[in-house]
């Protein structure tokens, strides 16, 4: 047993190394005490030597394992990661003198556990905000000179606060340590998302695609400082400031690019230790954001994710997700660091899914109340279950209209047009669409049973693609009229759809097209249908224009054989629709809102000879209405007859019948189709719906690039491959 010490510092890493050689070096009797056999060692063979462009510096110590501590120690520095803290207490319960205290230098709230064993009359608070690592046992980096401050947690500065700003380096006594330690946790917080990735701090802090999710950490850190009561009155460090976020940024980037220590201690423990990090202390301040950054890191912890660039996309995304999604009405559920594999075509793309596919440990929600209390999903659709497959993170679940029957449910409100609010982003698969067009996410998964992706693509003025019926499987999907339903894409543009398809469908890309070899039917009558209102009609003439200009040769087709396919539609739609969902809609009649449960049981009313006749006559007809393709690439129209209205119009109404006039066609066929934005009418996007040939949807797709690239020019691109870089580098 070691003889009794004056002073004892617990946790002999980076700062707790870096304080303890300036102790020694002052001539304080210090001792180090650390649960690394092989660092204390090397400390007592040694000295601890610090490195650095700061300064260099080694001197000897004595340093012992817990099991070693003397029975009696005067004071203690309590330097371990913040989920060590009862650790460190319970070393000191009975071993600190009556006289004794100990000064907290570690990250997050810890003062609650070490008073709990000593007394909160004995426990003083520091800020560290020096760079320092651990580099090996017994060499400690120290990367900067930073801020560094010593209070009491009441408050008023005391005599020993005084004391120990004077023997600690660069240290200052403060009457506000709480209102340091907060700004640190808002400061923390975007350290810890760097950590998360493989970019160094400054490269992370700087990147203007993670401006908003730093800035959204910082802020709801900040949020909730203030909320406490009374509330803190957080304190500017080190460029660092509460009030000027924005400006904190990029002070917070030349800070970092001026130091040796260039990525934090977290991404040493989760990178190259591979082991658990202070996230608890995270995880204990209660965000919604905080929360996905603490979901990321342990499930890097547990070895289910690396360090890379993907989990910053992914943050990035849920950012957006609460900014962007949750006031248009397009979010279902958040879903933190969701399981996917390692690597895939897909990663670093965060998709949605429409809430009526399994999702595994979520329950179904089908834009029904009742449904979403309902026994979560065991195991994911197999749409879902590719995604993950191919990497992509399926991080949040869509609103949609009930049971994607045509009408919301009277107690959820529909998702919004992210351009203007007022109006519906359509149905049914509106969430997902809304999603797309405010940029939360590139990509998200829809079902299509009469339009319902190719009209709120058109609404919102994103790209919305329904393949081949059983191209894309459907099981584990919640069916509405099994012989029209698909599963598709809503995309920011047809190269993000085709890189969705080809992972759901195994859709391989086709040849590249050129526009002068394009040869398209343009369906007339449609565009020509008095219906159509003026604005649509002109920013659709204005697109086949630059088509044209283009050098695709457009040829006027008769719509006949396809609009012979209509009368077809409703009797098959409302007797599946009721063979669905009639037994439930008998047994609980409350279950559905009012209008689904009206228009289900339009269903009822529909004779199984009839529902024959129309299967019959379906299949008669389908011959010449693919015909209509013979000798061109694709057929032409509009997407839907007007611009998104203020909300949804009911399936059985004129307006809703109209709405799907032109959509329900490619249902019916089974043919590929997808809406393109193509303008607007009075500022409100407008839709160009192109439909190919049945099976051949990557020709298709091929042909939709480049009439994407004629009406909209370069697409933005959407999120890329992203591959792992390098591990190592200095940590905090």
């Amino acid at each position: 047993m070691l003889r009794d010490v004056q002073t004892v510092v617990i946790g002999a890493g980076a700062v707790g190394g870096t304080v303890a050689a300036h102790l020694v070096e002052a001539g304080e009797d210090v001792l180090l005490c650390d649960v690394d056999p092989v660092h204390v060692d090397a400390l007592n063979a040694h000295g601890l030597r610090v490195v650095g462009p700061v300064r260099e510096l080694t001197v000897p110590v004595r340093a012992a394992l817990p099991a070693d501590l003397p029975d009696r120690v005067e004071r203690a520095v309590v330097a371990v990661k913040s989920h060590h803290t009862a650790d460190a207490a319970a070393l000191l319960r009975h071993r600190l003198a009556p006289e004794g205290h100990v000064l907290s230098l570690q990250n997050g709230m810890t003062t609650p556990a070490l008073a709990e064993a000593v007394g909160a009359d004995r426990v003083v608070v520091g800020f560290v905000n020096f760079g320092a690592d651990l580099l090996e046992p017994g060499v400690v980096l120290l990367g900067n000179v930073a801020t560094v401050r010593v209070g009491e947690p009441s408050g008023p500065v005391t005599d020993r606060v005084r004391a120990w700003a004077r023997r600690l380096p660069w240290a200052e006594a403060t009457d506000n340590i709480d209102g340091y330690r907060w700004s640190k946790e808002a400061y923390g917080a975007m350290l810890f998302a760097t950590a998360v990735s493989d970019l160094t701090i400054a490269d992370a802090l700087a990147d203007p695609r993670y401006r908003p999710l730093m800035l959204g950490l910082a802020r709801e850190v900040v949020g909730l400082a203030r909320a406490q009561h009374p509330p803190v009155r957080l304190e500017a460090f080190d460029g660092f400031d509460p009030d000027d976020l924005e400006g904190s940024l990029d002070r917070l980037v030349r800070f970092n690019r001026a130091s040796a220590k260039v990525r934090t201690g977290v991404y040493r423990d989760l990178a190259v230790r591979h082991r658990r990090t202070e996230v608890d202390d995270l995880a204990g301040l209660g965000g919604r954001l905080t929360g996905h950054v603490v979901a990321v890191v342990r499930a890097i912890e547990r070895g289910a994710r690396r360090c890379e660039v993907a989990n910053l996309d992914l943050l990035a995304a849920h950012e957006r997700l609460e900014r962007l999604g949750r006031p248009l009405h397009a979010v279902v559920r958040a879903l933190p660091a969701p399981a996917r594999a390692a690597d895939g075509p897909l990663l670093g793309v965060p998709v949605a899914v429409k809430d009526m596919m399994d999702v595994a440990g979520v329950p179904r929600g089908n834009g029904n109340p009742r449904a979403m209390l309902e026994p979560p999903a065991t195991t994911d659709a197999p749409v879902v279950a590719r995604l993950r497959a191919a990497a992509a993170d399926v991080f949040a679940t869509a609103s949609l209209l009930e049971y994607a029957a045509g009408a919301p449910h009277p107690d959820l409100p529909e998702a919004r047009l992210p351009v203007d609010p007022t109006r519906t982003a359509g149905g049914s698969s509106g969430g997902s669409a809304a999603l797309v067009a405010a940029g939360v996410c590139p990509a998200a998964l829809g079902t299509d049973t009469g339009g319902s992706i190719r009209i709120p693509a058109a609404y919102v003025g994103c790209v919305g693609f329904k393949p081949s019926h059983g191209v894309v499987p459907v099981d584990g999907v919640t069916a509405l009229s099994p012989s029209l339903d698909h599963v598709g894409v809503l995309a920011a543009d047809v190269a993000t759809a085709a890189r969705v398809l080809a992972v759901l469908g195994d859709v391989r890309p086709g040849a590249p097209r050129r526009a002068v070899d394009l040869r398209l039917g343009l369906l007339r009558a449609e565009l020509d249908d008095p219906r159509v209102e003026p604005g649509v009609r002109a920013a659709l003439e204005a697109g086949l224009q630059r088509l044209v200009a283009a050098g695709v040769t457009l040829v006027d087709v008769d719509a006949a054989p396809l609009q012979a396919l209509h009368p077809t539609f409703e009797p098959i739609l409302l007797f599946e629709a009721w063979a669905e969902h009639g037994e439930r809609a008998t047994a609980d009649p409350t279950w559905f809102g009012p209008d689904t449960d009206r228009l289900l049981r339009l269903g009822a009313t529909v004779a199984p000879s009839t529902y024959r006749a129309a299967l019959d006559r379906r299949a008669a007809l389908l011959p010449a209405a693919d015909a209509v393709l013979d000798g061109l690439d694709g057929l032409l129209g509009p997407a839907v007859a007007f611009v998104a209205p203020t909300g949804t119009p009911l399936l059985d109404s004129p307006e809703g019948e109209l709405e799907g006039l032109f959509s329900m066609t490619a249902n019916l066929t089974g043919q590929p189709a997808l809406s393109l934005p193509c303008g607007d009418a009075g500022g409100l996007p407008v839709g160009l719906q192109l439909a190919g040939r049945r099976g051949d949807d990557a020709g298709l797709l091929a042909v939709a690039a480049v009439v994407e690239q004629v009406l909209v020019g370069s697409p933005r691109p959407g999120p890329g491959p992203r591959r792992p870089g390098p591990v190592g580098g200095h940590a905090r």
